[in-house]
């Protein structure tokens, strides 16, 4: 079942490239008691994620720190030494936006939000969306229609439901 306005999010563990290697990032421990923005991408380097979806969230990084955002979360299944290389890459890291892996799938899994695309060499990978969390609470979910496109799950589409 897919998460949805209103739902608690799920706990899992990801990952993070941190200054001893890749660490573990409980989810749960992300959220508590904080307002959070996540998006996720199906592939670091892929086409739309690289030249738009990250950057919607560089450009609106300064509006989204005005309505009280404590940190937004990029995530995509990939293993964390690609995650850190792209968010060197985008300007993702410079800017504040934490870039997690979710390597094994098991929070995009636990969202419903997983998808195969075997021809285009996309296995185990997350569909694009993005979402407002607060305290562990789903408050605002804008999942994509058209993996291609990042229209409401970007920055600038999630700023305006907010």
């Amino acid at each position: 079942m897919t998460i949805s306005t209103g739902d608690a999010l799920p706990d899992a563990t990801l990952v993070q490239m941190g200054a001893e290697g890749p660490a573990p990032v409980k989810m749960a421990d992300k959220v508590a008691g904080r307002k959070v923005v996540i998006f996720a991408v199906p592939g670091a380097f892929t086409p739309t994620c690289h030249s738009a979806h990250v950057p919607s969230f560089v450009r609106t990084k300064d509006q989204f720190d005005a309505k009280g955002v404590d940190e937004i979360i990029c995530i995509s299944c990939n293993d964390p030494f690609v995650m850190k290389a792209w968010g060197e890459a985008t300007g993702a890291t410079e800017a504040g936006i934490t870039m997690l892996a979710d390597a094994t799938s098991e929070f995009t899994k636990a969202i419903g939000m997983d998808f195969d695309a075997p021809p285009a060499g996309l296995v185990a990978r997350s569909k694009r969306y993005a979402m407002l969390v607060e305290n562990g609470k789903v408050t605002l979910f804008q999942p994509e229609e058209n993996s291609g496109v990042c229209d409401v799950s970007g920055g600038e589409g999630l700023l305006a439901s907010m």
